[in-house]
């Protein structure tokens, strides 16, 4: 599994013209899925994206989660995230986990940090052809994998 995680001002979702999600504050985290993640305790990945402390506090330090700021998170699918261009210049995605136990575990995940989140949790469709607008913030850009 692997996230990068962005802080933004802002960001919105559309497919086919169409809002789908939009947040405020908070994060834009783009989750893919590689062979071997079925087994993977995907709760830690879900406490610790919920957890985060990349938001400044009263004395500009990165201090707060996304909680203390009442933030939201955007959560996309990104099967990408596991594009391999170590041979020529066309990407090889051939270790990205098949879509179909990939939709699942990315469910599942969804589903982990709203236990952490609640209602702030907006999300992307898998396999969609999305376009993402967002305004970064600092910038602040984090990855985690497994």
């Amino acid at each position: 599994m692997k996230i990068v995680v962005q802080r933004v001002k802002n960001a919105s979702l559309k497919v086919n013209g169409k809002l789908i999600s939009k947040i405020e504050q908070g994060i834009v985290a783009f989750v893919g899925f590689c062979d071997g993640d079925q087994n993977l305790d995907m709760n830690w990945f879900a406490n610790k994206i919920s957890g985060l402390r990349i938001f400044e506090d009263e004395n500009g330090k990165m201090n707060l989660n996304l909680n203390q700021i009442n933030g939201e998170i955007l959560i996309v699918p990104n099967f990408t995230l596991y594009a391999d261009c170590a041979h020529g210049f066309r990407p090889s995605f051939i270790k990205a986990l098949n879509p179909n136990e990939a939709t699942l575990l990315f469910d599942k995940f969804v589903n982990l940090v709203k236990t952490f989140l609640n209602d702030k949790v907006k999300t992307g469709i898998f396999g969609a052809d999305m376009k993402i607008e967002q305004l970064n913030d600092g910038p602040i850009t984090i990855v985690l994998e497994s």
